[in-house]
């Protein structure tokens, strides 16, 4: 009997060590897709963080780019209006050379004008004075005034007397 309880001894270590090898299987097994479960949460979890980190810098990039053509918008409209401003300041700056200039040359031509007519009257009685004083010298300074009056064309005296002191003043 001892074969027979030893056979039933060995199967029954067999049965356990089946059993216990199949435990250990399912338990590896088990252990494998738990494993696997947990290397595609990880590998998911990394592609979510990876895509969320992508997404954060588009969009970081986009409010960057957007800034940036904000940025330049606002440089272009600054140099727009500093060109605008300096052009009327220049337009400003001109019209008042303009005008500065016009009225300098108005007050020239006036202060020309004056002096010219001032200039024309003294020639003008600087000649007079020289008719008389070369009429005076040549006996004939009545003559002029006496001319336009009937009374003294038929003075036989008019030129004799003014001869005598034309004559007393060469001397």
């Amino acid at each position: 009997m001892a074969s027979r309880d030893q056979s039933y001894q060995a199967g029954e270590t067999k049965g356990r060590a089946e059993e216990k090898t199949g435990q250990t299987t399912e338990t590896m097994r088990q252990k494998a897709e738990e494993g696997k479960e947990k290397t595609r949460e990880t590998a998911q979890s990394a592609k979510e963080k990876a895509s969320g980190t992508a997404q954060a810098t588009r969009d970081k990039a986009d409010q960057t780019t957007e800034t940036m053509r904000q940025k330049a918008e606002e440089a272009k409209e600054k140099t727009r209006e500093t060109s605008q401003s300096a052009k009327e300041k220049a337009t400003g700056t001109t019209q008042a050379t303009r005008d500065k200039a016009s009225q300098t040359t108005e007050a020239g031509k006036e202060k020309t004008s004056g002096m010219l007519q001032k200039t024309s009257e003294q020639v003008k009685s600087m000649a007079e004075s020289a008719k008389e004083a070369v009429k005076q010298t040549f006996g004939m300074a009545g003559d002029e005034a006496n001319r336009d009056n009937p009374a003294s064309r038929d003075d036989p005296n008019r030129g004799a007397a003014r001869d005598d002191t034309t004559r007393r003043d060469v001397h």
